[in-house]
């Protein structure tokens, strides 16, 4: 079995998986002050809720985006997993080209979204993330990460409307009746839910314009369940998109030892 964690600046999405099947998945909230023990703490009692003998895990995966995590997540795998975990970022073979012009800046979670969505739905592909940051990356027909958007998350913009103006106070997210508003409470509801759909749509729009006609467009993320419903630019929800990658990642690195051995875009 495989473990796989996907580190947010929210939250730790983490999944357990036994060759190409998700057994299970927890989330947990991103906290910066967490020991390597108390990781292995929370963790181990997930796997164990879940009637799983921790020592059947075989190796970690990991994508993180909160840098100072990386060394407290590492120490973890190998001092209570036994394993050297796969760490994704440069050196990972991920089997797509990354054609940023500088690759190292690339969130790790959008080279895993980009190499599960090419892996599953072949290219050219969009793949929308909604998280703390919502982002958008391009992936052509022949496999090479093109590049992408990235723009705050509709909870962090509310959170920041909120905080900022003194007079609007924190609402519900939720679809109002109609597009006018006709309080301040429904009119902020309206401004946040058709202002992003009118967003993606639009940058789906232009996206598919570079690339030069219809590209699919594959969704996951927090929301995306709940935004979908309001945009037709999706067209396939992958909730369980970026733990898939994870996998994908692990299967072909497993066999070129060291984490610092392997070749980058493979």
């Amino acid at each position: 079995m495989i473990l796989v964690i996907d580190v947010g600046n929210s939250h730790n999405v983490i999944g357990l998986f036994s060759n190409e099947k998700l057994l299970t998945h927890w989330r947990i909230r991103t906290e910066w002050n967490r020991t390597a023990d108390e990781y292995w703490v929370l963790i181990k009692e997930f796997i164990v809720l879940n009637k799983v003998d921790t020592e059947t895990i075989d190796d970690i995966v990991i994508a993180c985006v909160v840098p100072p995590l990386v060394p407290i997540l590492k120490e973890m795998a190998q001092k209570y997993f036994d394993c050297e975990p796969i760490i994704v970022g440069p050196g990972i073979k991920t089997g797509i080209s990354i054609l940023y012009r500088n690759p190292a800046e690339v969130g790790a979670d959008r080279i895993v979204n980009s190499v599960a969505a090419y892996e599953k739905y072949g290219g050219p592909i969009i793949i929308v993330d909604f998280g703390t940051a919502t982002t958008f990356d391009a992936v052509s027909k022949k496999g090479e990460y093109l590049g992408g958007v990235i723009f705050p998350g509709i909870q962090i913009s509310m959170e920041a409307l909120f905080n900022n103006a003194a007079k609007l106070p924190r609402v519900e997210l939720i679809v109002p009746a109609q597009v006018i508003g006709r309080s301040t409470i429904e009119s902020i509801q309206s401004g946040a839910v058709h202002g992003f759909v009118g967003m993606i749509d639009n940058i789906v729009r232009k996206f598919r314009e570079e690339l030069g006609g219809k590209a699919k467009v594959i969704a996951t993320g927090g929301i995306v369940e709940w935004i979908s419903s309001q945009t037709k630019s999706i067209d396939v929800i992958d909730p369980f998109l970026t733990l898939e990658g994870l996998r994908i990642i692990y299967e072909k690195n497993r066999d070129l030892g060291p984490t610092d051995s392997h070749t980058k875009n493979g």
